[in-house]
C-alpha cells in the first residue's frame, strides 16, 4: 500500500477523529486498522505522527502545537495529490516520522493516540515457552521408545540429554546469530539471512536445501503414519462390526492391555529394520479376505490417501488448515495420559545387562545408539523457525531462558514417553526388541485407548500436512520463480512430487525410524551443527574473540554432525 494511499486514508480518518472527539463515538474500526502500526511498511518508518512535545493539553481532547498543525497540513496536502502517478510527488522522508509515539490527527488540532500494535501482539514467557514446546512435539515422540531400545536403556537416557544439551547450545547460537551482525539491520533476518550474510548465494542455498530436506522429510513420515493410522482406524472399525478377534493370530500377551508384537525377531542382536520390513508384507498378504485385499496397509492405503491430500496440497492459502493446530497439543497431552494408563496397569519389566545379550531384554549399551542420536537430532530440531518464535517474546532478555525451559519441557517429555514405554514393556513373554519404530503398533487395532490416539493423531497430520505443504511450496517457489504461487501447473508439479515421495516410502519403506533419523541427521549437519559453528567462530573473528579451545570446540561439532550422517548408512 503506498504512501498516497495512506494520505488519502487519513483524511478520512481526521473526520472520524474529529467526530470522536466532539460526540464519543467511536472510530470506524475499518479506519482505526489502517492506522495500526504493524501494517505500515515504509523502511521502519511510520507516517502521521505528533512528537510528545507537540502536545500541548493531555486531556482526552489533546491539542497540539501550531508546528505540528503546520506538519498535519503538509501530510493532507500531499494526499490530494492522487491523480499523478510521479513518485517525486510521494510524501518525502523528512514529512514521514521515526517508530516514535504514534498518534494521528486532525486539521482541527486534536490529537488521538494510536495503541502500539508491536506490543500487542508480544506473548509473556509462558506462552512463548509453550508454543516453542508444542512446535518440537511431533511425530519423532512415537519413535523415542524404539530410539532408547536400538541404544540400550541406559546408554539411551544418557544420548538423550546430551543431545538435547548439543542442540539448545545450537540453537542459542542461532538466536544470536543477527545481532552479531554489525553495521545492518537485522531485525527482519532469519537463520538464511545470516548465512547468506557469511557465506554468500552458497549460505542461502545450502540453508534452503537443507531446510527442504527436513520440510520433506517430516512429509514423508506423515505420509507412512497416516497410512498406518487409516489402516488400523480402518482394520478396528472392521474387527469391531464382524466381532473379530485377532488374539490367536498375533503374538503377544494376554488380558485386557494386550501388547503385540508385529514381528517376532529370530536374531534378538541384530537390527531389526531389515526384519520388520521383509516381514510386513508377509503380514499384509497372509489372509486372502475380499477386506484385506482392498485395505492393506502397503499396498491400498497409502493410494487412498491421494484422493484427499492432493487437492488440499493445491489450495492457495494454508489459513483454513492453521485453525487445527491445536490438536497437535491435545494429541500430544492424550498420548502423555496413555502411556501413564499403560504403564500403571502393566507395571515395570526391566532387568540390567550391561554388556551381555539375554532372552528378552537388550544390554544397557549397544552399538545401534547412532540410530537415536538421528531421531533426537529431528526431534529436537526448531532452529530454522527459532528467531521467528523468539520475536514475539515479550521481554527479549528473557530469551535464552524461555529457550532452555522450553528444552528442559521438551526432552522431559520425550524422557517420560521413552523411559514408561520401555520399561513397561511386557518381557517376558515378549522381547524388548519387539519395540515398534511407532510404539502405537505394539498395542493392536482393537485397544480402544489406542483407537483413539490413532484417530486424534489421524486427524491432526491431515490439517498439518497441508501447512508442511504449502511451507515447501513458499520457500521454494518464492526462491526460484519470486512468487509463492506462479501458477498452478507449478504448484501440482511440485505437489505431485512431494506426494509421490510419500507414497514410494509408505508403500516399500515404510519404517518411520529410519526415515526420521536419516533426514534428521542430514539436515541437522547443516542446520544444527556446520552453519551454527561456523557463523560463530567467524562472528569471534571478526570481533578478535576466537580463541583455540571454541574453535576446537565449534569444530568438534562440525566433526559429530558429520559422524552422525555416516554412521546412519552402517546401522
Amino acid at each position: 500500500m503506498g504512501l498516497v494511499h495512506f494520505c488519502r486514508c487519513v483524511w478520512a480518518l481526521s473526520l472520524e477523529l474529529d467526530d470522536f472527539v466532539s460526540t464519543g463515538q467511536p472510530l470506524d474500526s475499518s479506519l482505526s486498522k489502517i492506522y495500526h502500526p504493524s501494517v505500515h511498511q515504509c523502511s521502519g518508518r511510520k507516517p502521521f505522527h505528533v512528537e510528545p512535545r507537540n502536545i500541548v493539553d493531555d486531556d482526552p481532547q489533546k491539542r497540539i502545537s501550531a508546528e505540528a498543525a503546520i506538519l498535519n497540513s503538509r501530510v493532507h496536502y500531499y494526499g490530494r495529490l492522487t491523480a499523478s502517478s510521479d513518485m517525486l510527488l510521494s510524501p518525502p522522508n523528512h514529512v514521514i516520522p521515526l517508530n516514535e509515539e504514534l498518534y494521528v490527527y486532525s486539521p482541527l488540532g486534536t490529537a488521538f493516540k494510536v495503541p502500539d500494535g508491536d506490543s500487542a501482539s508480544k506473548n509473556p514467557s509462558i506462552v512463548t515457552i509453550f508454543a516453542i514446546w508444542n512446535t518440537m512435539m511431533g511425530t519423532s515422540i512415537l519413535s523415542i521408545p524404539w530410539g532408547i531400545k536400538q541404544s540400550g536403556f541406559t546408554l539411551g537416557i544418557l544420548i538423550l540429554i546430551l543431545t538435547g544439551l548439543l542442540m539448545l547450545y545450537c540453537c542459542y547460537i542461532v538466536i544470536k546469530s543477527p545481532k552479531a551482525i554489525p553495521n545492518e539491520d537485522t531485525s527482519s533476518w532469519e537463520f538464511p539471512d545470516v548465512c547468506r550474510f557469511y557465506f554468500g548465494k552458497t549460505g542461502q542455498w545450502s540453508s534452503l536445501l537443507f531446510s527442504m530436506v527436513s520440510l520433506i522429510g517430516a512429509m514423508v513420515v506423515y505420509w507412512v503414519l497416516m497410512s498406518n493410522f487409516l489402516y488400523n482406524t480402518g482394520q478396528g472399525i472392521q474387527n469391531f462390526v464382524h466381532n473379530i478377534s485377532t488374539s490367536d493370530s498375533e503374538f503377544g500377551t494376554n488380558g485386557s492391555d494386550r501388547v503385540i508384537c508385529p514381528f517376532p525377531k529370530t536374531n534378538p542382536e541384530g537390527n531389526d529394520t531389515t526384519c520388520t520390513l521383509r516381514l510386513s508384507s508377509v503380514g499384509n498378504s497372509s489372509d486372502p479376505g475380499a477386506f484385506e485385499h482392498y485395505w492393506s496397509k502397503t499396498r491400498t492405503v497409502p493410494l487412498y490417501l491421494i484422493v484427499l491430500l492432493l487437492p488440499l496440497l493445491c489450495f492457495r492459502s494454508a489459513s483454513f488448515f492453521a485453525r487445527f493446530t491445536f490438536f497437535g497439543t491435545i494429541s500430544v497431552v492424550y498420548l502423555i495420559v496413555l502411556v501413564t494408563i499403560k504403564a500403571v496397569r502393566l507395571g515395570f519389566h526391566l532387568e540390567f545387562h550391561w554388556l551381555d545379550t539375554s532372552q528378552f531384554f537388550v544390554p544397557e549399551f549397544r552399538q545401534f545408539f547412532p540410530n537415536f542420536t538421528g531421531i533426537l537430532t529431528l526431534a529436537f530440531f526448531i532452529h530454522n523457525c527459532i528467531i521467528t518464535l523468539m520475536k514475539s517474546n515479550k521481554n527479549q532478555d528473557n530469551n535464552v531462558r524461555d529457550l532452555s525451559v522450553a528444552y528442559l519441557l521438551v526432552g522431559l517429555t520425550y524422557l517420560y514417553v521413552g523411559v514408561l514405554i520401555f520399561a513397561a514393556f511386557p518381557s517376558p513373554p515378549l522381547y524388548k526388541d519387539c519395540i515398534e519404530p511407532n510404539f502405537l503398533d505394539n498395542f493392536p487395532s482393537s485397544d480402544v485407548l489406542v483407537f483413539v490416539a490413532r484417530f486424534l493423531l489421524l486427524f491432526q497430520m491431515i490439517t498439518v500436512y497441508p501447512l508442511l505443504g504449502y511451507l515447501v511450496r513458499v520457500q521454494i517457489m518464492g526462491q526460484l520463480f519470486g512468487n509463492h504461487y506462479p501458477s498452478f501447473l507449478h504448484i501440482l508439479i511440485l505437489n505431485i512430487f512431494i506426494v509421490g515421495t510419500g507414497v514410494a516410502m509408505a508403500m516399500f519403506y515404510p519404517n518411520i525410524g529410519s526415515i526420521i533419523r536419516y533426514s534428521g541427521a542430514i539436515c541437522g549437519l547443516a542446520l544444527v551443527f556446520l552453519f551454527p559453528a561456523l557463523v560463530h567462530m567467524m562472528s569471534l573473528r571478526q570481533d578478535g574473540r576466537l580463541s583455540w579451545p571454541s574453535a576446537f570446540f565449534h569444530s568438534f561439532l562440525i566433526v559429530l554432525g558429520l559422524a552422525n550422517v555416516i554412521a546412519q548408512v552402517f546401522m
